[in-house]
């Protein structure tokens, strides 16, 4: 039997999103499952913002294994600019066409520039790969990462999925892509990016939360080893706790997360 792709209108509700985003083993509670929701519903995209390793970046993992669409990653870093994140041209393989030509006895320097700007020798980057390909969940991964300038230019690109080539022309997203930005808070994005998107703050997971997703992870996994894991990961994401009794305590089995 085919399995049915299932697309992000299909979704009827938060609880809907919640079980089928359990299905492939990531727990979002209403908070996280409401927003993503509405971002899918509404065709907007969805700003992620919280710590390194609350699961920002493994819920578009998720989103992409549940519509069946490729997953278009875009690393943000200090110094990434529209040329990175846009299309850039292949100039060795245009350099190899040029000389092909004039082996070949082509002079017509009308038809040379033509060939040269053509959609075969555009290479792709992230924001021209995820309007291209339909349908596709684009992730701007950490954009605190980048810099002022390429907010902007982003926040233009996400208001209508049109890119401009020159050479070529204008190329519109049929179905705009799914998208997810993230960030880890080193700094503050602009609220005008900010706005543009359904934004949700995510928490650090619960104690109790945290060893149901090691279990709902590692199913061979103790419930004992669960909760030593998630202890010690606490510990780690908490060096600065003084107090001992705020850590969390083993669960008696009767809590439910």
């Amino acid at each position: 039997m085919l399995r049915r792709t299932i697309r992000a209108t299909d979704i009827k509700s938060p609880d809907e999103l919640i079980e089928l985003l359990d299905r492939h083993a990531y727990l979002a509670d209403e908070g996280l499952a409401t927003a993503a929701f509405l971002a899918l519903r509404m065709g907007r995209p969805l700003f992620l913002e919280g710590e390194a390793g609350v699961g920002k970046t493994e819920l578009a993992k998720t989103l992409a294994a549940l519509l069946d669409a490729p997953l278009i990653r875009l690393q943000c870093y200090e110094g990434l600019d529209a040329a990175q994140a846009l299309y850039d041209w292949d100039f060795a393989r245009q350099l190899l066409h040029l000389k092909a030509a004039e082996a070949a006895g082509i002079t017509d320097v009308g038809r040379l520039e033509g060939e040269i700007y053509d959609r075969r020798f555009l290479i792709a980057r992230p924001l021209l790969k995820a309007i291209e390909t339909q349908p596709s969940v684009l992730l701007v991964d950490e954009i605190d990462r980048a810099d002022d300038e390429f907010e902007a230019f982003l926040l233009e690109v996400l208001s209508d999925f049109t890119i401009s080539i020159p050479e070529l022309g204008t190329v519109k997203a049929g179905t705009p892509p799914v998208v997810v930005v993230t960030s880890n808070r080193t700094r503050e994005v602009h609220d005008a990016l900010k706005r543009r998107c359904l934004y949700h703050w995510l928490e650090h997971p619960s104690f109790e939360r945290e060893v149901a997703i090691l279990r709902r992870r590692l199913p061979s996994c103790t419930e004992k080893l669960a909760e030593q894991v998630a202890a010690a990961a606490w510990r780690c994401a908490r060096p600065t706790w003084s107090n001992r009794r705020a850590w969390p305590r083993r669960s008696t089995g009767r809590r439910r997360c």
